[in-house]
């Protein structure tokens, strides 16, 4: 049984790896190079997409972003890190020494982590596993991790036991990001990332919201909540005008910094 497990595990890190590297490839074509059958192939399909690596569509599966499918961890925190790393600068500066800190699983959030020992002593709660390993190491900062199923493709934890983590817990403020922002409304590509994010906007008393520009020209597919349950957005001067200023006519303050004009 072990070595059955063992060959599918490298049989779906395998197909993980190739999907990821050429964006879509037949269901037939990998059953034909991995030597099985095709219902073995949708098995791992399915497998693969419950856990967030990739979606399967007519015919294959593919890694690329749409509003059903995020991208890799890696895909995302390769994208735009430097403007990344200036919303973090602007939203750290909110933050005063004592406060209670909540923070997601988002790359748009994970460069706060670097720049949250600036404010200590804070106490600050995260799904986030690169979040918690990064703040263990920091003066001044204490950390609860906010446990339940861990989703290797986000690198976090989620789900419903999560939520409830997060339920147990009231924060000074919330640092969080969406996926996309699409008619004044934030969308997520999961169920789960919804589930625990929401579970955060409750808890939180001031809710921070950092989306750069390209956030607003994207879909997604499940509804998380409208611009206007937050009450400060930061982002970057890609983002048009007039929708700064309809942000603001709704009630939402926005903060918009200037973004790394070598990013796309």
């Amino acid at each position: 049984m072990t070595d059955r497990t063992d060959a599918r595990d490298a049989r779906r890190q395998w197909i993980r790896e190739t999907v990821a590297a050429r964006g879509f490839v037949r269901a037939g074509e990998l059953a034909e190079s991995a030597g099985v059958s095709l219902m073995t192939v949708h098995r791992d399909l399915d497998a693969l997409q419950s856990q967030g690596w990739l979606r399967k569509v007519r015919g294959g599966a593919t890694g690329m972003p749409s509003a059903r499918f995020h991208g890799s961890v890696a895909a995302r925190t390769a994208a735009m890190p430097r403007t990344k790393e200036l919303l973090a600068r602007e939203a750290a500066g909110i933050l005063t020494p004592g406060q209670t800190v909540l923070l997601d699983d988002s790359t748009t959030c994970l460069p706060l982590t670097r720049l949250l020992a600036e404010r200590a002593p804070l106490t600050v709660l995260t799904n986030s596993l690169p979040a918690l390993t990064a703040l263990a190491r920091e003066p001044g900062i204490s950390v609860i991790g906010l446990g339940g199923s861990y989703f290797p493709a986000y690198d976090a934890f989620m789900g419903l036991h999560t939520a409830e983590s997060v339920a147990a817990y009231r924060a000074d403020v919330l640092f969080l990001s969406t996926t996309a922002v699409t008619g004044g409304r934030c969308y997520h590509t999961s169920p789960e990332t919804v589930q625990v994010k929401r579970a955060m906007l409750r808890a939180a008393g001031r809710k921070v919201l950092l989306a750069d520009h390209t956030k607003f020209t994207r879909d997604g597919l499940y509804a998380l909540a409208p611009l206007t349950d937050f009450d400060l957005l930061v982002t970057d001067d890609g983002l048009p005008e007039a929708e700064v200023r309809s942000v603001r006519a709704a009630g939402t303050a926005v903060r918009v910094v200037p973004r790394d004009r070598t990013e796309s």
